[in-house]
């Protein structure tokens, strides 16, 4: 068995602020990074004084599923000769908040939308997104739902605009 590793990391600062001397006083923005890669801008949900403009974690969380997912499914697409010439997922998470202040996920959805240069391979294209589900490193790693909605598979003809 081989053993994978991610190092990453969060900053945060008062920069000129408040600190922590109140709640509603201190930024909830600060940056999340790894080594070599572009920072991300992020800040709390603003529901809990965060930034709107900022990413928060559970955005970063619904597309972390969101793209595992997809990249299994391109994966065993290119195995199984689909030709995938474009993909598009509308992902969305329900959290709840508790009594005491805590939260946890419910569930997610995945709305995958996939175009293909194949009609004849629509059925396996379908097919797919139940093994690269199954097959989703995030996915197996969260304790709550997470379901990929009727998958629409196209060819480009049919993703085309109608008059």
């Amino acid at each position: 068995m081989r053993t994978h590793t991610y190092t990453t990391f969060v900053h945060w600062d008062a920069d000129g602020g408040d600190s922590t001397k109140s709640y509603r006083g201190y930024s909830r923005n600060h940056v999340i990074g790894a080594e070599g890669k572009p920072e991300i801008a992020a800040s709390s949900d603003p529901a809990f004084r965060g930034d709107a403009t900022r990413y928060n974690p559970e955005e970063l969380l619904v597309a972390s599923l969101s793209s595992c997912h997809m990249l299994w499914y391109l994966h065993l697409c290119a195995v199984n000769g689909i030709t995938v010439v474009d993909y598009r997922d509308r992902a969305s998470g329900a959290m709840e908040e508790d009594g005491d202040g805590s939260a946890h996920f419910t569930g997610v959805e995945l709305r995958p939308i996939v175009t293909i240069d194949d009609i004849e391979r629509r059925a396996r294209a379908v097919e797919l997104h139940d093994e690269a589900h199954r097959l989703c490193f995030i996915a197996r790693s969260v304790n709550f739902p997470v379901k990929v909605l009727p998958n629409d598979v196209r060819t480009a003809d049919e993703s085309r605009p109608r008059p």
